[in-house]
């Protein structure tokens, strides 16, 4: 599987002397997309390993996450389990009916037990409760996330300036910084209103996978536009823009706030004439179905 680069071309940026590239992430799988599939990848050959037959993870009922386990259980053959977030809610959501379909067992737990999920107690409970699964966590982001990550730098083959990722648990971008060993410089956008925590949980996330420090990233968190899952009418507004001028379909929950921040910050005379760019595209495409349909807006 490859993710294809795409120059996109723009007076904009090119009257800079700019030039941006998009690695398509979001093509890499038509279920398992973006980086869904690099997190994935290494705990599926360690769950093999294990002998493990059940994959049991966590997410919000319009997970990204959620969706690609669900595929990925039904294509690698494994059973899968969902923990959700919330009520149950009927009809199904797509992404849940999505899930289901594929063989996901889902069970719904309340938000005040859902914030147990990273405790060591309750995931023994767990585990014990569903027959001794292969345990990722929410959004996939463990080591072996980041170790699938840092291959995303390996397949970029162009010489470039900056690299610039959406960023929601983490994961992701840790890879790509660990990836580049130092090299580059890394621009994360945080997907939620207080991103700053992040670089806690980034550092965090290096540390455990190679015990490296590196300065060359930090975290623009001016994009948030109100916080997870928040979309203000200018946002979609420019991912109508973007899709039409591009032909490059967008999220409103992590790649449309992170174009726009780029492109905001291009306009705003950030990046030094002749800078080379790569963005990457990480998908979650699937989640846009149930955004229209709980917001009844169009993306």
């Amino acid at each position: 599987m490859e993710a294809p680069l795409q120059q996109l071309h723009n007076p904009l940026w090119e009257n800079q002397g700019i030039a941006l590239w998009v690695k398509r992430e979001d093509l890499l799988h038509p279920a398992i997309s973006g980086n869904k599939w690099r997190k994935l990848k290494y705990n599926l050959e360690e769950a093999r390993r294990q002998q493990k037959s059940t994959l049991l993870t966590f997410g919000g009922a319009y997970s990204n996450h959620i969706a690609a386990v669900a595929a990925a259980g039904q294509e690698f053959g494994f059973r899968t389990t969902g923990i959700i977030r919330g009520e149950k809610h009927l009809p199904l959501n797509p992404t849940l009916s999505f899930a289901a379909s594929v063989g996901m067992a889902l069970h719904y737990i309340s938000r005040e037990a859902y914030r147990q999920k990273s405790d060591l107690l309750y995931l023994t409970q767990l585990a014990e409760q569903f027959g001794n699964p292969y345990l990722i966590p929410e959004g996939g982001t463990n080591s072996l996330a980041v170790k699938g990550c840092t291959e995303i730098v390996a397949d970029i083959p162009i010489d470039y300036d900056y690299i610039c990722c959406a960023c929601g648990t983490g994961g992701t971008i840790a890879g790509i910084i660990a990836g580049l060993e130092g090299n580059k410089q890394v621009l994360g956008f945080p997907a939620l209103k207080g991103g700053e925590f992040l670089k806690e949980e980034i550092t965090q996330l290096i540390d455990r996978y190679n015990g490296q420090h590196y300065d060359n990233w930090q975290l623009i968190t001016d994009y948030h536009f109100g916080g997870y899952a928040k979309v203000k009418p200018e946002l979609l507004e420019f991912m109508r823009e973007f899709q039409q001028q591009h032909n490059m379909p967008l999220e409103p929950i992590y790649t449309g706030k992170m174009f726009y921040g780029l492109i905001d910050m291009i306009q705003k005379g950030y990046f030094p004439q002749g800078s080379r760019l790569v963005a990457i595209h990480t998908g979650g495409l699937q989640g846009n179905a149930g955004f229209r349909e709980r917001l009844g807006v169009e993306v």
